[in-house]
């Protein structure tokens, strides 16, 4: 059976693609069959592609995410999926209130799968500079490499 993993920030422009990417490349790394998306709390970029600071870094470490587009959560996601990972602690909280009471998609923080990170989030780069994405991209790659490691134990 394939597991299925989704990633959700605000607006599904930056932090989430980016740990969609990493997961991709690092299942792909190991030869690990994987179902995995982002989407965003958020409508506000629905449709659009990544930010082109996100696209940039996920360039530079091996991955295209120019095709991405961004999308908003919806209900039915929490049975579509096994795993839900919140890169903050804001859209942890946005993503219980609107998890149906059937969902069974596990819901957690994405760091909290990172030995010495539980408990905090993945720095949202949109309003800063390019380094922030740099920072948001070995977030998520650390994160991408905890959970093949615990999909694959």
């Amino acid at each position: 059976m394939t597991a299925s993993v989704l990633f959700v920030c605000l607006g599904n422009i930056c932090r989430s693609p980016l740990a969609e990417a990493a997961l991709r490349a690092e299942a792909e790394r190991v030869g690990l069959s994987i179902m995995v998306d982002s989407a965003g709390t958020g409508d506000w970029h629905v449709d659009c592609p990544p930010d082109p600071r996100a696209q940039a870094v996920a360039l530079r470490n091996g991955a295209d995410i120019s095709r991405y587009r961004g999308r908003q959560v919806m209900a039915q996601d929490f049975h579509r999926f096994d795993h839900i990972f919140a890169l903050d602690r804001e859209n942890l909280r946005n993503l219980r209130q609107i998890r149906p009471s059937d969902g069974t998609a596990q819901l957690r923080l994405l760091m909290d799968i990172v030995l010495g990170r539980e408990g905090t989030d993945v720095m949202d780069p949109y309003f800063g500079d390019e380094a922030g994405f740099d920072e948001t991209w070995d977030d998520v790659t650390r994160a991408a490499r905890a959970i093949v490691r615990s999909l694959t134990d």
